[in-house]
């Protein structure tokens, strides 16, 4: 193994997103976290950018990945699937008006999209498919009808939603470094129905996947 691996700061929003990943690495056949830094740092964009920065701001890294579980679009792949960013998105970023929603973009005021770094190759992981294309960040997570349509309809190549991939985004673009964002689905994007989530078997998909994640990043 190289004696001066890549370095990976992997971002994730709460504990059990973060023990899971390290689970998944502990089953690893090379010392992969001896090159990765696992950081649980708090649910939501502002925080999960806070912390990114923080912690960069203190270590040199060569990749950020924001990883953990996430909403997928039913269209576009179902429970406990891989979804890998090709884009992230800041989706409700903006103002609305008599006219709509207008982005930050379209304001003219930043950037609400990220290209990101995709591992590969990627297989299915523990019977679950790897699905491409963009990840979305939202502020309040979708749970209506009416609020899933609107999102596809803005941003038709989207495969999930979570929360933080656009801060640790912008965080390591700070810092000049490139960002993934990786989610296992632990529930449909549409209508809440908290009884349907399958949060464990998402952890189990994001731990099954973390070695491929990191051998496709790192080398």
């Amino acid at each position: 193994m190289n004696p001066n691996p890549r370095r990976c700061l992997v971002v994730t929003a709460v504990e059990a997103e973060r023990a899971a990943f390290e689970r998944g690495l502990a089953g690893s056949a090379r010392d992969l976290r001896a090159a990765v830094t696992l950081l649980a740092g708090g649910v939501g964009a502002a925080m999960a950018a806070a912390a990114t920065a923080a912690t960069l701001a203190r270590e040199p890294y060569d990749v950020v990945v924001s990883a953990g579980i996430g909403g997928v679009f039913p269209e576009r792949g179902g429970l406990a699937d891989l979804l890998v960013a090709e884009r992230i998105i800041a989706a409700d970023l903006g103002a609305d008006g008599p006219e709509g929603f207008r982005s930050v973009t379209e304001l003219g005021f930043g950037v609400t999209v990220v290209e990101a770094l995709a591992p590969h190759p990627l297989t299915p992981v523990n019977g679950c498919e790897v699905v491409r294309g963009d990840l979305l960040t939202v502020n309040t997570g979708t749970g209506t009808a009416d609020r899933a349509a609107w999102l596809r309809a803005r941003h038709p190549a989207a495969v999930g939603e979570a929360m933080e991939g656009y801060g640790v985004a912008v965080a390591a673009a700070r810092f000049g470094l490139p960002v993934a964002e990786i989610r296992a689905a632990s529930n449909l994007v549409g209508p809440r129905d908290r009884a349907a989530w399958r949060i464990g078997e998402a952890l189990d998909t994001l731990a099954r996947a973390a070695v491929p994640i990191m051998e496709g990043l790192l080398g």
